[in-house]
């Protein structure tokens, strides 16, 4: 008996043990389906950022091969499958929320605009393939209006804000394509998805054999939602307006306010589930009548996306892999395939139709209209929800063939997606081809245009002399010349904390009291400068606030945005009193570097060592000494031509400084021996140079305008003692950064550079060891090659 019950226990705790074991494997295997879901998705989407495809395309890809796991699937028991599914249900209803918020259903009561035709012209066509098509082919074991009508009403919409993101990232927003596509995939989602909001009521399968009860529960239904569109739109605005007035741009809104704003939503949200509605449906409807403006708004907008992209669209599409079992796809099956791609031609080719009729109407070239109806047909979070559902559909009613669709029409909502990036490259080098090649610089720059100059500065300490560059700098009265004056302000908390969002995207007004003195200061100084001798200067002020990683892209993306020939940047180092420089900002320093490396157009950097000091510059009696040193290369070539600028002024003496290489044979022999030369490459560059010399030479220095003289050199220290020879005759020297071909004047002297960023010859110059009473500005002229790297946000290709 004793034993028996040894055994007995024995047996017993054996069970138990292998029960715990077997558990925690189960919960392992799901565990690391989450973790990997959430690793995998952001891995593949970052490895796939240079192919441009957006995150969806990564997260179906992922969520379809962890979810077909055997050792992952194996170990869902029912509850967490039942879970999973809540989560993925209240997830969605968030998801809605927030599509409906982003949409304006009022531009349905104007009249059609071009971008509306075109989303009514796609889904017109798509759905009347579908509807046409669809029946013959049994998606459904049983003909079914229902499904027919649901299934081309979601083929027949867009992903409105997948393709908004597509269009974006590309940078083609601001193109006549890029606004076309984004408005009309708007519309195309609005108008797909508020005919499902409608056909719920008539296709929901409560009480479906009662006629009588099914009809009290389609009016209960209809009632409803009509209560809760009515009250949405014309309570909404007044509650959202008042918590809106109640917490102003730039303050933290209030606690009492924000739980109120939430429990709002959630009322408006939850008015008509109550009678059977789809709660994921009606939060749709709610949101498309809240204001989309208004700090509440964005709020919820700006947390809820967050959300939903860090924590919600891995464990869906998780979901989504799981309950996508491709061991129920019947591949064996012809049928399966002939329905594949008639989905697939359904989908693209309904879309292509529709814009090609529509753009015979409006005039479009028949490749702008294929691109249209390509970029119309990418499929979102929700379509592939509705796909999902079918398949819980199928489960319950033990038919494999709807499941089979289903997959189906998941892969072809993936297809739907991946070839859009393809087709924005395609219209933006069709873009690029028409587009006139135009080289943001001075020495490229129209005479009949006015110069504009981007002058940067980081506080009083540079008003004088970026004055005095403006001086010598403005040319004739006609064209003239157009300036911004930007602070570049680093953005600390303090200042953060002072930051507000003005109407626009990117406008910002700074309330910090220090900042705002400053900047009001150096406006005025400014201004009062242009009124007295500012003919043929128009001045404009903008505002570079940010940190100091993201300064140098804040300044490029200005220069870009404002068709900038050449910024001017402040030397990172300030002069002391008895004349030397201070060991600068490293900060500073890093931003005039980054700037340097991606500017869309020439850059200057401005060491001013007594250049400031000079006070008013005459205009009636030459008062400023000024030199350029050219030795060779782009950047010598394009100092050459501001130089032309500065000549121009009476107030100003300018000698061109030309340094030749000494060819006789000992120093040919020597050059031969040390230095690897590409003759073709330096023969080019030196045929560049004596014209662009020469037509100086012309217009400047033969008419006695300019002082000429010429050293020929023999190596690098000639020309470092050279330049140490012209030590207090000039109170500005204006030199290139670079850009010469194996230039042997100035091989080596990079070994001992302080400041590489201002080359060779510059470092020199500005160095503790020159003249203390000689300011420097070193040019670089913008590199291009070949066609344009970027185009115009504007452009236009229809």
């Amino acid at each position: 008996m004793a034993a028996n019950k040894n055994a007995t226990a024995s047996n017993s705790g054996f069970n138990q043990c292998q029960h715990i074991f077997t558990k925690t494997v189960s919960n392992g295997g799901m565990i690391l389906g989450f973790i990997l879901a959430f690793i995998l998705s952001n891995v593949v989407h970052h490895s796939l950022k240079p192919l441009s495809q957006p995150r969806l395309t990564s997260d179906i890809a992922i969520g379809l091969f962890l979810g077909n796991i055997p050792y992952i699937r194996d170990s869902f028991h029912e509850k967490w499958v039942v879970t999973l599914t809540n989560i993925a249900e209240f997830g969605m209803m968030c998801y809605m929320f927030v599509l409906g918020i982003e949409m304006d259903p009022y531009v349905l009561l104007k009249p059609p605009t071009r971008d509306a035709i075109v989303a009514y012209a796609g889904m017109l066509s798509t759905f009347t393939l579908a509807c046409s098509i669809t029946p013959f082919l049994y998606f459904s074991e049983k003909p079914n209006i229902g499904f027919t009508f649901t299934l081309s009403f979601t083929l027949s919409g867009s992903g409105s804000h997948i393709l908004t993101r597509i269009i974006t990232n590309l940078k083609i927003g601001k193109s006549d394509i890029g606004k076309l596509v984004i408005n009309a995939g708007v519309h195309s989602d609005m108008i797909s998805m508020l005919f499902l909001s409608v056909g719920y009521i008539f296709v929901a399968k409560e009480n479906n054999d009662d006629v009588n009860a099914r009809t009290k529960q389609m009016v209960k239904m209809t009632s409803a939602l009509v209560i809760q569109t009515v009250f949405t739109a014309k309570i909404s605005p007044i509650f959202m307006n008042w918590v809106n007035n109640e917490n102003p741009e730039g303050r933290p809104m209030k606690g009492p306010h924000l739980v109120l704003s939430v429990a709002f939503m959630v009322l408006v949200c939850s008015c008509s589930p109550w009678f059977k509605y789809s709660p994921i449906l009606s939060a749709f409807m709610a949101g498309i009548f809240l204001p989309s403006e208004g700090r509440v708004s964005k709020w919820a907008v700006g947390k809820i996306n967050y959300l939903l992209t860090i924590l919600y669209y891995p464990i869906f599409f998780f979901w989504v892999g799981y309950l996508a079992d491709f061991r129920k796809f019947e591949g064996g099956n012809w049928l399966t395939w002939a329905r594949f791609f008639v989905l697939l031609l359904i989908t693209m080719g309904g879309k292509i139709v529709g814009t090609l009729i529509c753009g015979v109407m409006l005039g479009f070239h028949w490749k702008e209209s294929v691109e249209l109806g390509l970029l119309l047909t990418p499929k979102a979070h929700f379509h592939i929800f509705m796909a999902i559902l079918g398949i819980i559909v199928s489960l319950f009613e033990n038919k494999s063939t709807s499941i089979t669709t289903c997959i189906e029409i998941i892969i072809v909502f993936f297809l739907t997606v991946v070839h859009a990036p393809s087709v924005v490259k395609q219209i933006i080098k069709r873009a690029r081809k028409r587009a006139p090649t135009r080289r943001m610089t001075l020495q490229w720059l129209d005479p009949t245009n006015e110069l504009r100059i981007l002058l940067c500065i980081q506080g009083p300490q540079n008003v004088s002399s970026t004055i005095n560059f403006m001086e010598i700098s403005r040319g004739a009265a006609e064209p003239g010349m157009l300036v911004y004056v930007s602070d570049i302000i680093e953005l600390t908390d303090q200042i953060a904390a002072t930051v507000v969002h003005d109407k626009g995207v990117d406008s910002i007004i700074v309330t910090d009291k220090e900042v705002t003195k400053t900047r009001d200061e150096i406006t005025n100084t400014f201004q009062a400068y242009v009124d007295e001798n500012g003919n043929g200067i128009t001045l404009r002020r903008t505002l570079a606030l940010s940190s100091l990683n993201s300064m140098a892209q804040d300044i490029c993306v200005l220069a870009e945005d404002l068709m900038i020939s050449l910024i001017i940047l402040p030397f990172h180092k300030t002069q002391h009193p008895d004349g030397t420089l201070d060991g600068g900002h490293p900060g500073f320093r890093y931003v005039n570097r980054k700037v340097l490396r991606n500017a869309p157009c020439s850059v200057g950097i401005l060491v001013d060592r007594g250049f400031g000091m000079i006070g008013k510059i005459s205009r009636s009696q030459i008062c400023l000494s000024v030199a350029v040193i050219f030795i060779g290369g782009r950047d010598d070539r394009e100092a050459l031509a501001y130089a032309s600028r500065v000549a121009r002024h009476p107030g100003v003496k300018l000698t061109v400084i030309r340094f030749l290489l000494d060819t006789n044979p000992e120093n040919a022999s020597r050059i031969a021996a040390g230095f690897r030369i590409n003759i073709a490459e330096q023969e080019l560059e030196m045929k560049l140079d004596d014209e662009c010399f020469a037509e100086f030479y012309e217009r400047q220095v033969a008419g006695g305008h300019v002082a000429y003289m010429e050293k020929h050199l023999a190596n690098s220290a000639e020309t470092y003692s050279t330049l140490r020879s012209l030590e207090g005759q000039y109170a500005l020297i204006i030199v290139g950064l670079g850009g010469r071909v194996n230039s042997v004047l100035t091989v080596g002297m990079n070994d001992w550079q302080q400041c590489p960023e201002l080359g060779p010859v510059g470092d020199v110059l500005s160095g503790p060891n020159f003249s203390v009473r000689t300011s420097v500005l070193i040019i670089q002229q913008h590199n291009q090659k070949g066609e344009l790297d970027g185009l115009d946000d504007d452009f236009s290709v229809m």
